[in-house]
């Protein structure tokens, strides 16, 4: 029987993927001991990076930060290819240094003691929820004690929760503000300035507006649907968080640098994977078959050793609920019920350049905060559409940028996707100028920079959008995952198991190892959705197939 070379194909040419390619063929042990392909089913690399240009400045529709610079892979690749600098223009977000300007609806700037306050206690929450608020860490603040708070809020949710015993991160965070009303008695009084706000509701707008922050940090488009538990496993860098100035495709470019021409395959959509699992003992033409089988969407077929699946988490949960199957035979249960159980969101960016009238006032955006009333609220702006109501900013990509951001989760992410540009324009331009415009009566003497009085001055005019679109693209079917309630970080790890699953001496009953091999952010414990978790997850795999064949030490 002559010998073939394993072949190793990866489907998939972003993060995860290009990463365990550039592994594979970079490792001095394993130089020309396989034949190394990446199949890509769209017509670029980078997945869920995808660096762009808008408005004459460089920006991203994936991917954005470096979610701290202490230890991580990313920053350090950045670092050696030179790419935190840039003379273009890029989206540093550097108006995060400077104080937010908050504004309730109807225009009512809010005091900022009063913003504090608020982000303090949402912050406390946050933290005890991952495990960092800790019993006399945390000084008392205006008499209140954050770590009782939140102990007592938690007590009280776990005693709510029946004998599931499930406790998601937004009832933890509501019973949380619930536990501070309480604490300080005043939520029913009046404020003076700020209209038909009263404390409690100005207070509870406040709070939203974290919420939903959090919702597009962790894509779960409704926070009563993120597992608590979970926060506390999920693990973070240290240092601060940045972007990339040359843009995030210059990670991905670097990666794919090394590969010779030819070997990543775009336009390769796979349909179907066939594999495995019982021992095989056919040959044919003299060579051992390979036992996967890659049908792709034109019709052509490739065989291989071992396949790298690096899609995402929404792809495969499509995938697993087709009558035909994305998998053939199906995969195991502990590995379908575990993508079943997982979360994947959608997070969609706009951008949007302020018209030419109005280039001027990028000088003086603010990054500017949205309190909005509550959608069924009657003193709501009628003329705010739903999808608005619940981003939570909208600001420049770099001081004095005319070039604003805005970032969407959830249901009001998809409804983004299916509007028209015009039907964005007015709804953000009626929004903003809502917001921007100067209250009847104001408050001590405060005024908004680039309102002059008339109620024509305060419209904000747009001249053009641009918007993501992950939810509805077939590649990626959204945007990262979380550990939703009723899943765990168990289910990540089994679905980074490798098939056919280990189970006995598989290899002396003939049954091929290694087959399918899963990577991609959804799949690792700690550092899920993020760029530096599927850059983990790339090289957990190569080098799981670098030891499958003594390339490296176990």
């Amino acid at each position: 029987m002559v010998t073939k070379k394993p072949r190793i194909v990866i489907i998939g040419a972003g993060m995860a993927g290009l990463t365990a390619a550039n592994k594979l063929y970079t490792s001095s042990s394993s130089k020309d001991l396989f034949e190394l392909c990446v199949v890509e089913g769209g017509t670029r690399i980078g997945g869920r990076i995808n660096t762009s240009e808008f408005g004459g400045d460089r920006i991203e529709m994936g991917a954005t930060w470096i979610h701290g610079i202490g230890g991580s892979p990313v920053h350090k690749i950045a670092q050696e290819i030179n790419s935190l600098e840039s003379e273009q223009p890029w989206e540093c977000m550097d108006g995060f240094l400077d104080e937010p300007k908050t504004i309730a609806e109807g225009g009512f700037e809010l005091n900022p003691s009063l913003v504090e306050s608020i982000s303090t206690i949402f912050k406390n929450l946050m933290d005890f929820a991952q495990g960092k608020l800790i019993e006399g860490s945390e000084k008392n603040t205006g008499g209140l004690d954050f770590y009782k708070l939140a102990s007592k809020a938690y007590k009280i949710c776990k005693s709510n929760g029946g004998t599931s015993g499930k406790l998601s991160v937004g009832a933890f965070l509501r019973q949380g503000l619930d536990a501070y009303w309480d604490s300080v008695k005043h939520e029913e009084e009046e404020i003076k300035g700020y209209g038909n706000w009263s404390r409690k509701l100005l207070e509870e707008a406040n709070f939203a507006m974290h919420e939903n922050v959090q919702r597009t940090y962790t894509s779960a488009g409704d926070l009563l649907t993120l597992d608590f538990d979970a926060e506390s496993e999920y693990q973070m860098f240290p240092g601060e968080e940045i972007t990339i100035a040359k843009g995030y495709l210059s990670i991905i470019e670097s990666l794919a640098s090394v590969l010779p021409k030819g070997l990543i395959q775009l336009g390769r959509k796979v349909a179907r994977i066939e594999w495995q699992p019982e021992a095989q003992q056919s040959t044919e033409n003299g060579y051992a078959n390979r036992p996967v089988t890659l049908h792709f969407c034109d019709g052509s077929v490739m065989c291989a050793d071992h396949v790298v699946v690096t899609v995402s988490l929404g792809v495969l949960k499509a995938g697993i609920s087709q009558a035909s199957g994305m998998f053939g035979p199906p995969l195991p249960s502990f590995k379908t019920e575990a993508i079943s159980r997982l979360g994947y969101g959608v997070v969609n960016k706009l951008f949007l350049q302020l018209s030419s009238s109005h280039e001027e006032v990028g000088n003086k955006f603010p990054f500017l905060q949205m309190a909005f009333h509550r959608t069924d609220s009657e003193l709501r702006h009628k003329k705010i559409p739903w999808w608005m109501r619940r981003t939570a900013s909208i600001c420049p990509i770099y001081k004095n940028s005319s070039v604003l951001l805005s970032w969407f989760a959830g249901k009001e992410a998809i409804e983004l996707e299916s509007l028209s540009d015009e039907d964005v324009i007015n709804a953000v331009s009626t929004t903003i100028s809502s917001f921007l415009q100067a209250p009847q009566k104001q408050v001590h003497g405060n005024s908004h920079e680039f309102c002059n009085g008339s109620s024509n001055a305060n419209e904000v005019k747009f001249s053009k959008v641009l918007k993501s679109k992950w939810g509805n693209d077939p590649l990626f079917l959204g945007s990262y995952s979380y550990i939703a309630v009723g899943s765990s970080g168990d289910d990540m790890d089994s679905l980074a198991e490798p098939l056919p699953a280990k189970i006995g001496n598989y290899e002396s009953a003939g049954c091929p190892p290694l087959q399918i091999l899963f990577a991609g952010e959804a799949t690792h414990r700690t550092h899920y959705s993020t760029t530096h978790g599927a850059y983990f997850s790339g090289l957990r795999e190569a080098n799981r197939l670098l030891q499958h064949y003594h390339c490296i030490g176990v």
